[in-house]
Protein backbone atom coordinates (compact mmCIF):
# COMPACT_ATOMS: atom_id res chain seq x y z
CA UNK A 1 0.00 0.00 0.00
CA UNK A 2 1.25 3.39 -0.99
CA UNK A 3 0.31 6.29 1.43
CA UNK A 4 0.53 9.98 -0.38
CA UNK A 5 1.08 13.12 1.94
CA UNK A 6 0.21 16.38 0.21
CA UNK A 7 0.59 20.01 1.19
CA UNK A 8 -1.97 22.22 2.31
CA UNK A 9 -2.79 25.29 0.34
CA UNK A 10 -5.80 26.90 1.53
CA UNK A 11 -4.89 30.07 3.12
CA UNK A 12 -4.03 29.98 7.10
CA UNK A 13 -3.60 26.34 6.82
CA UNK A 14 -0.01 25.50 8.28
CA UNK A 15 -1.12 21.83 9.38
CA UNK A 16 0.34 18.60 7.94
CA UNK A 17 -1.54 15.26 7.44
CA UNK A 18 1.67 13.13 8.87
CA UNK A 19 4.60 13.74 11.00
CA UNK A 20 7.68 11.98 10.50
CA UNK A 21 6.45 10.01 13.68
CA UNK A 22 3.63 8.57 11.75
CA UNK A 23 5.63 8.21 8.79
CA UNK A 24 7.26 5.35 10.33
CA UNK A 25 4.89 3.87 12.00
CA UNK A 26 3.39 3.45 8.94
CA UNK A 27 6.38 2.04 7.13
CA UNK A 28 6.08 -0.30 10.26
CA UNK A 29 2.67 -1.57 9.02
CA UNK A 30 4.04 -2.34 5.68
CA UNK A 31 3.20 0.77 4.04
CA UNK A 32 5.74 2.87 1.43
CA UNK A 33 5.11 6.83 2.28
CA UNK A 34 5.32 9.72 -0.27
CA UNK A 35 5.28 12.90 0.84
CA UNK A 36 4.89 16.28 -1.26
CA UNK A 37 7.98 18.54 -0.88
CA UNK A 38 7.41 21.41 1.82
CA UNK A 39 4.13 19.84 2.83
CA UNK A 40 5.46 20.32 6.78
CA UNK A 41 7.42 23.36 6.35
CA UNK A 42 4.18 25.47 8.20
CA UNK A 43 4.29 23.26 10.77
CA UNK A 44 8.35 23.16 11.27
CA UNK A 45 8.59 19.15 10.09
CA UNK A 46 11.26 19.58 7.34
CA UNK A 47 11.62 17.66 4.03
CA UNK A 48 14.66 15.91 5.71
CA UNK A 49 13.08 14.75 8.31
CA UNK A 50 10.59 13.03 6.36
CA UNK A 51 13.26 11.40 4.46
CA UNK A 52 15.20 10.43 7.38
CA UNK A 53 11.85 8.32 8.89
CA UNK A 54 11.60 6.76 5.52
CA UNK A 55 9.64 8.22 2.86
CA UNK A 56 10.06 9.45 -0.25
CA UNK A 57 9.75 13.27 -0.71
CA UNK A 58 7.96 14.05 -4.41
CA UNK A 59 8.49 17.16 -5.86
CA UNK A 60 4.94 18.49 -6.55
CA UNK A 61 1.69 16.62 -5.64
CA UNK A 62 1.01 14.80 -9.30
CA UNK A 63 3.74 12.77 -8.30
CA UNK A 64 2.99 12.42 -4.82
CA UNK A 65 -0.19 11.04 -5.51
CA UNK A 66 0.96 8.54 -8.83
CA UNK A 67 -0.36 5.33 -7.74
CA UNK A 68 -1.27 5.87 -4.17
CA UNK A 69 -3.75 3.53 -2.51
CA UNK A 70 -4.33 6.12 0.58
CA UNK A 71 -4.83 9.93 0.28
CA UNK A 72 -3.82 11.69 4.16
CA UNK A 73 -5.19 15.33 3.98
CA UNK A 74 -6.28 17.88 6.54
CA UNK A 75 -8.61 19.91 4.35
CA UNK A 76 -10.90 18.99 1.41
CA UNK A 77 -8.96 18.80 -1.38
CA UNK A 78 -9.30 21.46 -3.79
CA UNK A 79 -12.51 21.86 -6.04
CA UNK A 80 -11.22 23.83 -9.46
CA UNK A 81 -11.02 27.54 -8.47
CA UNK A 82 -9.34 27.36 -5.15
CA UNK A 83 -6.43 27.27 -5.60
CA UNK A 84 -3.41 27.06 -7.86
CA UNK A 85 -3.54 23.14 -8.11
CA UNK A 86 -6.46 21.33 -8.98
CA UNK A 87 -6.14 18.29 -6.57
CA UNK A 88 -9.42 17.03 -7.41
CA UNK A 89 -8.39 16.38 -11.00
CA UNK A 90 -5.47 14.52 -9.61
CA UNK A 91 -7.56 11.86 -7.64
CA UNK A 92 -7.74 8.64 -9.28
CA UNK A 93 -11.21 6.26 -8.59
CA UNK A 94 -10.34 3.86 -6.36
CA UNK A 95 -7.78 6.10 -4.05
CA UNK A 96 -9.39 6.51 -0.72
CA UNK A 97 -9.12 10.21 0.96
CA UNK A 98 -8.82 11.01 4.95
CA UNK A 99 -9.15 14.58 6.20
CA UNK A 100 -11.32 16.60 7.26
CA UNK A 101 -13.85 17.20 4.45
CA UNK A 102 -16.45 19.72 5.26
CA UNK A 103 -19.23 17.59 3.99
CA UNK A 104 -21.76 20.21 4.47
CA UNK A 105 -19.63 22.76 2.56
CA UNK A 106 -21.05 22.48 -0.84
CA UNK A 107 -18.35 20.25 -2.44
CA UNK A 108 -18.82 16.90 -1.47
CA UNK A 109 -20.47 15.91 -4.49
CA UNK A 110 -17.78 17.16 -6.59
CA UNK A 111 -14.82 14.91 -4.41
CA UNK A 112 -17.44 11.65 -4.65
CA UNK A 113 -17.42 12.43 -8.45
CA UNK A 114 -13.70 11.62 -8.95
CA UNK A 115 -14.51 8.08 -7.83
CA UNK A 116 -12.70 7.77 -4.12
CA UNK A 117 -13.67 6.40 -1.51
CA UNK A 118 -13.94 9.52 1.00
CA UNK A 119 -13.73 9.61 4.47
CA UNK A 120 -14.22 12.69 6.59
CA UNK A 121 -12.75 12.70 9.83
CA UNK A 122 -15.75 15.08 11.25
CA UNK A 123 -17.60 12.27 11.24
CA UNK A 124 -16.08 9.53 13.52
CA UNK A 125 -18.30 8.65 15.90
CA UNK A 126 -17.72 9.62 19.70
CA UNK A 127 -17.87 6.28 20.88
CA UNK A 128 -15.03 5.02 23.59
CA UNK A 129 -13.03 3.00 20.65
CA UNK A 130 -13.04 5.62 18.78
CA UNK A 131 -11.60 8.29 21.12
CA UNK A 132 -8.12 7.80 20.08
CA UNK A 133 -9.32 8.98 16.29
CA UNK A 134 -11.54 11.73 17.14
CA UNK A 135 -9.98 14.89 15.22
CA UNK A 136 -12.54 17.52 16.40
CA UNK A 137 -11.44 16.58 20.29
CA UNK A 138 -7.78 16.89 19.43
CA UNK A 139 -7.65 19.93 17.39
CA UNK A 140 -10.42 21.81 19.78
CA UNK A 141 -8.25 20.99 22.69
CA UNK A 142 -5.60 23.26 21.14
CA UNK A 143 -8.11 25.65 19.82
CA UNK A 144 -9.18 26.19 23.62
CA UNK A 145 -5.86 26.54 24.64
CA UNK A 146 -4.81 28.94 21.83
CA UNK A 147 -7.90 31.36 22.02
CA UNK A 148 -7.00 32.15 25.75
CA UNK A 149 -3.24 33.13 24.86
CA UNK A 150 -4.34 34.94 22.04
CA UNK A 151 -6.56 36.98 24.58
CA UNK A 152 -4.57 37.37 27.26
CA UNK A 153 -1.33 38.56 24.45
CA UNK A 154 -4.35 41.72 23.32
CA UNK A 155 -5.53 42.16 26.77
CA UNK A 156 -4.24 45.44 28.32
CA UNK A 157 -4.60 44.27 31.49
CA UNK A 158 -2.45 41.68 33.55
CA UNK A 159 -4.26 37.85 33.82
CA UNK A 160 -3.60 37.04 37.47
CA UNK A 161 -4.29 38.64 40.85
CA UNK A 162 -0.58 40.70 41.68
CA UNK A 163 -0.14 42.53 44.65
CA UNK A 164 2.68 45.19 44.31
CA UNK A 165 4.40 47.86 46.50
CA UNK A 166 2.56 50.13 43.90
CA UNK A 167 -0.91 48.98 43.88
CA UNK A 168 -2.74 45.50 43.35
CA UNK A 169 -3.90 44.89 39.83
CA UNK A 170 -7.30 42.47 39.58
CA UNK A 171 -7.37 39.13 38.24
CA UNK A 172 -8.94 39.37 34.65
CA UNK A 173 -12.48 38.09 34.66
CA UNK A 174 -13.19 35.08 31.74
CA UNK A 175 -16.83 34.51 30.05
CA UNK A 176 -16.08 31.09 28.59
CA UNK A 177 -19.19 30.52 26.55
CA UNK A 178 -19.95 27.03 25.25
CA UNK A 179 -18.38 23.82 27.13
CA UNK A 180 -17.34 21.55 25.04
CA UNK A 181 -14.05 20.40 24.22
CA UNK A 182 -12.88 23.79 23.06
CA UNK A 183 -14.64 25.34 26.10
CA UNK A 184 -13.54 23.30 28.36
CA UNK A 185 -9.79 23.63 27.79
CA UNK A 186 -10.19 27.23 27.48
CA UNK A 187 -11.70 27.48 31.45
CA UNK A 188 -8.54 25.21 32.17
CA UNK A 189 -6.08 27.80 30.59
CA UNK A 190 -7.67 30.56 31.62
CA UNK A 191 -7.92 29.35 35.27
CA UNK A 192 -3.96 28.75 34.87
CA UNK A 193 -3.18 31.82 34.35
CA UNK A 194 -5.20 33.45 37.21
CA UNK A 195 -7.90 34.36 35.83
CA UNK A 196 -11.32 34.18 37.41
CA UNK A 197 -13.90 32.03 35.05
CA UNK A 198 -16.91 31.58 34.42
CA UNK A 199 -18.41 29.64 31.73
CA UNK A 200 -22.02 28.77 30.03
CA UNK A 201 -23.94 25.86 27.75
CA UNK A 202 -27.29 25.01 27.28
CA UNK A 203 -26.14 21.22 28.12
CA UNK A 204 -26.82 20.13 31.41
CA UNK A 205 -23.96 17.65 31.46
CA UNK A 206 -21.61 20.36 31.22
CA UNK A 207 -22.32 22.22 34.77
CA UNK A 208 -20.73 19.53 36.72
CA UNK A 209 -17.75 19.37 34.31
CA UNK A 210 -17.26 23.22 34.02
CA UNK A 211 -17.99 23.44 38.04
CA UNK A 212 -14.96 20.70 38.51
CA UNK A 213 -12.55 23.45 36.77
CA UNK A 214 -12.85 25.83 39.14
CA UNK A 215 -15.37 28.14 37.16
CA UNK A 216 -18.95 29.29 37.87
CA UNK A 217 -21.94 27.42 35.61
CA UNK A 218 -23.88 30.27 34.35
CA UNK A 219 -26.97 29.55 32.48
CA UNK A 220 -31.11 29.30 32.76
CA UNK A 221 -31.64 26.01 34.64
CA UNK A 222 -35.41 25.32 33.40
CA UNK A 223 -37.22 21.78 31.93
CA UNK A 224 -35.92 22.52 28.34
CA UNK A 225 -32.10 23.20 29.57
CA UNK A 226 -32.76 19.68 30.83
CA UNK A 227 -33.31 18.27 27.31
CA UNK A 228 -30.90 20.06 25.53
CA UNK A 229 -28.58 17.85 24.54
CA UNK A 230 -28.38 15.28 21.31
CA UNK A 231 -27.41 11.71 22.27
CA UNK A 232 -24.17 12.18 20.49
CA UNK A 233 -23.32 14.86 23.11
CA UNK A 234 -24.02 18.23 20.92
CA UNK A 235 -26.21 21.16 21.98
CA UNK A 236 -29.89 21.37 20.20
CA UNK A 237 -31.17 24.00 18.80
CA UNK A 238 -32.98 25.99 21.54
CA UNK A 239 -36.55 27.40 21.23
CA UNK A 240 -36.87 31.06 20.94
CA UNK A 241 -38.58 31.33 24.64
CA UNK A 242 -35.34 30.15 25.89
CA UNK A 243 -32.84 31.54 23.89
CA UNK A 244 -34.61 35.35 25.06
CA UNK A 245 -34.22 34.05 28.57
CA UNK A 246 -30.40 33.18 27.96
CA UNK A 247 -29.72 36.06 26.34
CA UNK A 248 -30.86 38.22 28.92
CA UNK A 249 -29.18 36.42 31.46
CA UNK A 250 -25.81 36.73 29.41
CA UNK A 251 -26.58 39.94 28.82
CA UNK A 252 -26.00 41.35 32.55
CA UNK A 253 -22.92 38.60 32.65
CA UNK A 254 -20.83 39.71 30.20
CA UNK A 255 -21.00 43.00 31.44
CA UNK A 256 -18.47 42.53 34.00
CA UNK A 257 -16.57 40.21 31.68
CA UNK A 258 -12.93 41.44 30.58
CA UNK A 259 -12.63 38.49 27.93
CA UNK A 260 -15.36 36.47 26.28
CA UNK A 261 -14.09 33.10 25.21
CA UNK A 262 -16.74 32.24 22.08
CA UNK A 263 -16.72 28.03 21.20
CA UNK A 264 -20.81 27.33 20.39
CA UNK A 265 -21.10 25.27 16.51
CA UNK A 266 -23.69 23.33 15.78
CA UNK A 267 -22.49 20.82 13.06
CA UNK A 268 -23.52 21.43 9.70
CA UNK A 269 -25.28 24.53 10.53
CA UNK A 270 -24.41 28.37 10.96
CA UNK A 271 -23.16 29.11 14.64
CA UNK A 272 -25.49 30.56 16.41
CA UNK A 273 -25.24 33.99 17.19
CA UNK A 274 -24.41 34.50 21.47
CA UNK A 275 -22.45 37.82 21.99
CA UNK A 276 -24.85 40.43 20.21
CA UNK A 277 -23.80 43.92 19.35
CA UNK A 278 -25.68 45.91 22.25
CA UNK A 279 -23.35 43.45 24.78
CA UNK A 280 -20.00 44.15 23.20
CA UNK A 281 -21.67 47.69 23.03
CA UNK A 282 -21.79 47.24 26.77
CA UNK A 283 -18.80 45.88 27.74
CA UNK A 284 -15.65 47.45 29.63
CA UNK A 285 -12.94 49.73 27.23
CA UNK A 286 -10.16 47.53 26.73
CA UNK A 287 -12.36 44.23 27.04
CA UNK A 288 -11.42 41.08 24.60
CA UNK A 289 -13.54 38.84 22.51
CA UNK A 290 -12.25 35.70 20.99
CA UNK A 291 -14.50 34.12 18.25
CA UNK A 292 -13.54 30.25 17.53
CA UNK A 293 -16.86 29.58 15.74
CA UNK A 294 -15.44 32.68 13.12
CA UNK A 295 -15.32 30.30 10.13
CA UNK A 296 -18.94 29.12 10.25
CA UNK A 297 -20.80 32.71 10.57
CA UNK A 298 -19.01 33.58 14.21
CA UNK A 299 -21.00 33.54 17.29
CA UNK A 300 -20.46 37.09 18.22
CA UNK A 301 -22.04 39.99 15.63
CA UNK A 302 -19.15 42.35 15.30
CA UNK A 303 -16.29 39.39 14.49
CA UNK A 304 -14.68 39.58 11.17
CA UNK A 305 -13.42 36.46 9.44
CA UNK A 306 -9.65 36.44 9.92
CA UNK A 307 -9.28 39.52 11.58
CA UNK A 308 -8.58 41.30 14.93
CA UNK A 309 -11.33 44.41 14.67
CA UNK A 310 -12.22 46.64 17.29
CA UNK A 311 -15.55 47.91 17.86
CA UNK A 312 -17.07 50.01 20.67
CA UNK A 313 -13.10 49.83 22.32
CA UNK A 314 -13.40 45.87 22.43
CA UNK A 315 -10.99 44.22 20.28
CA UNK A 316 -12.66 40.92 18.61
CA UNK A 317 -10.45 38.10 17.40
CA UNK A 318 -11.45 36.76 14.74
CA UNK A 319 -8.44 34.16 13.61
CA UNK A 320 -9.17 31.64 11.01
CA UNK A 321 -7.83 28.25 11.32
CA UNK A 322 -6.71 29.16 15.24
CA UNK A 323 -5.70 25.18 15.33
CA UNK A 324 -3.01 25.74 12.74
CA UNK A 325 -2.00 28.86 15.26
CA UNK A 326 0.14 25.84 17.09
CA UNK A 327 0.50 24.01 13.60
CA UNK A 328 2.95 21.76 15.40
CA UNK A 329 1.38 20.05 18.15
CA UNK A 330 -2.06 20.54 15.91
CA UNK A 331 -0.37 19.05 13.64
CA UNK A 332 1.41 16.25 15.53
CA UNK A 333 -2.20 15.42 16.90
CA UNK A 334 -4.23 14.98 13.72
CA UNK A 335 -1.30 12.89 12.38
CA UNK A 336 -1.78 10.55 15.29
CA UNK A 337 -5.68 10.40 14.74
CA UNK A 338 -5.41 9.23 10.95
CA UNK A 339 -3.11 6.97 12.24
CA UNK A 340 -5.05 4.98 14.91
CA UNK A 341 -8.06 5.16 12.36
CA UNK A 342 -6.13 3.69 9.52
CA UNK A 343 -3.82 1.23 11.35
CA UNK A 344 -6.77 -1.59 12.48
CA UNK A 345 -8.10 -1.56 8.46
CA UNK A 346 -4.55 -2.56 6.79
CA UNK A 347 -4.64 -6.23 6.19
CA UNK A 348 -2.35 -8.55 8.27
CA UNK A 349 -1.10 -10.42 5.43
CA UNK A 350 -1.79 -8.72 2.65
CA UNK A 351 -1.29 -5.03 3.79
CA UNK A 352 -3.71 -3.74 1.84
CA UNK A 353 -6.11 -1.16 3.51
CA UNK A 354 -9.30 -2.72 4.09
CA UNK A 355 -12.73 -0.52 4.23
CA UNK A 356 -14.75 -2.72 6.40
CA UNK A 357 -18.48 -1.14 5.55
CA UNK A 358 -19.78 -3.19 8.49
CA UNK A 359 -17.18 -1.48 11.57
CA UNK A 360 -19.48 1.34 13.11
CA UNK A 361 -16.74 3.72 12.39
CA UNK A 362 -16.21 3.30 9.13
CA UNK A 363 -19.72 3.53 8.35
CA UNK A 364 -20.15 6.69 10.06
CA UNK A 365 -17.43 8.29 8.51
CA UNK A 366 -17.53 7.23 4.63
CA UNK A 367 -19.26 9.33 3.11
CA UNK A 368 -18.49 8.62 -0.88
CA UNK A 369 -17.89 5.22 -2.78
CA UNK A 370 -17.77 4.40 -6.26
CA UNK A 371 -18.62 7.96 -7.56
CA UNK A 372 -21.46 8.56 -5.78
CA UNK A 373 -22.61 9.83 -1.72
CA UNK A 374 -23.03 7.20 0.93
CA UNK A 375 -23.45 8.43 4.44
CA UNK A 376 -27.16 9.11 4.84
CA UNK A 377 -27.04 12.83 6.23
CA UNK A 378 -25.42 13.76 2.67
CA UNK A 379 -27.90 11.58 0.31
CA UNK A 380 -30.69 13.72 -1.33
CA UNK A 381 -33.84 11.83 -1.21
CA UNK A 382 -35.43 10.63 -4.48
CA UNK A 383 -38.01 12.71 -6.04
Amino acid sequence: MKIAVLKERRPFERRVAATPETVKKFIGLGASVTVETGAGDGAFFLDDAYAAAGATVATDAATALAGADLVLKVRRPLAPGEGEVDELALLKPGQTVLGLLDPYGGQAEALAATGVSAVAMEFVPRITRAQVMDVLSSQANLAGYKAVIEAASVYAHGFPMMMTAAGTVPPAKVLVMGAGVAGLQAIATARRLGGVVSATDVRPATKEQVESLGATFVAVIDEEFQQAQTAGGYAKEMSAAYKEKQAALIAETIKKQDIVICTALIPGRKAPTLVTAEMVASMKPGSVIVDLAVEQGGNCDLSEYAQTVVKHSVSIIGHANMPSLIATDASALYARNLLAYVTPLIDKETKALVLNEEDEIVKASLIAKGGALVHPSLVKPAA
